[in-house]
């Protein structure tokens, strides 16, 4: 059996950062993907993506990801359940991120691939330069407003 996803978007807003009882990290934030078909009007659709980091690499998304900025996500779809306050049961997809690579991108974002390091799931650097980005060759904008996001 097999759970893998990789996603490479842009983030739809700043990521929330909270913390559990137990004082663990965790970042949550929704990432654009653009679909590579398009639709019969000719235009590209997009997913938006929730993603959900623990840990340090929650601290880190948190610190250095924002609005705009392109990320490269790689991780394992969890759908999760609850009961919501009607008494409904309610059911949430997200990607569990194992590891995220901060690919930049955004108004101003200057040489923001070149320094900044990618973390795995331990929070550890991983790589440190944009030559050793799987991703570096994909870095086409994702053409979305803010009016076409859902929240």
């Amino acid at each position: 059996m097999l759970n893998r996803v990789v996603l490479l978007g842009r983030l739809t807003k700043d990521p929330e950062l909270r913390y559990t009882q137990n004082g663990t990290a965790v970042a949550t934030f929704t990432l654009a993907v653009d679909r590579r078909v398009t639709n019969q009007q000719g235009e590209r659709e997009t997913d938006f993506i929730p993603i959900v980091v623990w840990s340090k690499q929650a601290e880190l998304c948190a610190q250095y990801l924002g609005k705009g900025r392109q990320a490269a996500v790689e991780g394992r779809i969890q759908v999760r359940n609850y009961e919501n306050n009607e008494g409904r049961r309610v059911y949430v997809t997200e990607v569990v991120a194992e590891n995220v690579q901060f690919l930049g991108g955004g108004e101003g974002s200057g040489d923001f691939e070149q320094r900044t390091p990618v973390f795995s799931g331990d929070g550890k650097p991983s790589r440190n330069f944009q030559n050793d980005n799987p991703f570096a060759d994909d870095q086409r904008p994702i053409d979305i407003s803010d009016d076409d996001l859902p929240f």
